[in-house]
């Protein structure tokens, strides 16, 4: 069981909470040459998932709906990447990462089972 479960059945709520946990882990980042673009496609990623969903909620069509989903389904995709990256360049967040890797990954299949479901 995950932290995020708590807020499992509300998307706005638990991206809310996941984008608050990766402004945390940057905060924590030592800041290098190295990590300092990672975190700037992390942030900008893993925020965005959230953003995109309240859009979707908010949607004016069917069209517009599904455009907003896909996005959240590649925001949480892209956020996987970066933080498979900032696991490998700071090894004092590497367990952090693995969480939030696994929280982005269920973004994407729930955000995947969505687009097909709306799709039919």
């Amino acid at each position: 069981m995950t932290q995020f479960e708590n807020k499992a059945y509300d998307l706005e709520e638990r991206t809310l909470a996941f984008a608050e946990h990766i402004i945390d882990l940057a905060k924590k980042i030592h800041k290098t040459t190295v990590t300092i673009p990672i975190l700037d496609q992390l942030m900008r990623s893993a925020t965005s998932i959230g953003a995109n969903y309240c859009e979707a909620n908010g949607a004016s069509s069917k069209k517009d709906f599904m455009n907003k989903i896909f996005l959240c389904k590649k925001e949480s995709k892209e956020t996987e990447y970066w933080l498979r990256l900032l696991a490998h360049a700071d090894a004092d967040v590497k367990n952090d990462c693995r969480l939030y890797w696994k929280e982005a990954h269920e973004f994407t299949l729930i955000f995947s089972k969505i687009a097909h479901r709306t799709s039919k």
